[in-house]
């Protein structure tokens, strides 16, 4: 029986994962103060998109595939690239200040604290190319069978993202103690960096 296995949806899941993680790990080397609760909902929030892309590209099926295949590899770099510059920028300019002030000076870490509004931007970035796997979930239903509903192998694949972000999230804040004041140029890098990579992803 060549249906779609529980072990597929898994790793579906860790694959579509991987830009969230390498983001929350950014957030979390940007700040190493955070609370578990920002944490969390910095998970939550991955995991959330990470569910409802997929359910959305189940429903709206192959008349969204043409469209979402030519427009999310561009929108997905558009604003990774966007926060990453904007993260550079603004580290630069903070230790330019920092140096102004004298050494001695301790400024707080780059980067304004990540608000809702740059988190949902993230949530969304990194969530787009999980609408076409709405799709290949609905491609794959009618083909050969799916292990349970779209919606559930969703729910799946928000799970993992859930974990997985949570937990690089502290890795990242482990790591961020390391790089002090170079976080914000490191993490801007790693965004702009994902973003290309979705995109060239989405050429190629």
């Amino acid at each position: 029986e060549n249906f779609m296995s529980v072990w597929e949806i898994l790793l579906i899941g860790a694959a579509l994962a991987m830009d969230a993680v390498a983001v929350s790990m950014t957030n979390g080397m940007t700040d190493p103060r955070m609370r578990p609760a920002k944490a969390l909902a910095i998970a939550l929030t991955f995991a959330v998109f990470q569910f409802a892309m997929p359910v959305v590209g189940y429903y709206c099926g192959a008349v969204f595939a043409s469209v979402v295949e030519r427009i999310a590899p561009w929108l997905s770099f558009a604003l990774l690239a966007f926060i990453g510059g904007k993260m550079i920028v603004d580290c630069i300019l903070e230790m330019r200040e920092k140096k102004r002030a004298g050494e001695g000076a301790q400024l707080p870490r780059a980067g304004k604290p990540l608000g809702a509004g740059k988190l949902l931007v993230q949530g969304v970035a990194t969530s787009l190319d999980a609408l076409a796997v709405g799709v290949t979930l609905l491609a794959t239903e009618t083909q050969a069978g799916l292990p349970f509903h779209a919606a559930a192998c969703a729910a799946v694949i928000g799970a993992v993202t859930f974990v997985l972000s949570l937990a690089a999230v502290y890795v990242g804040k482990k790591v961020g103690d390391k790089f002090a004041d170079w976080a914000g140029v490191a993490g801007g890098a790693v965004l702009i960096g994902i973003g290309l990579k979705i995109l060239l992803e989405g050429i190629l």
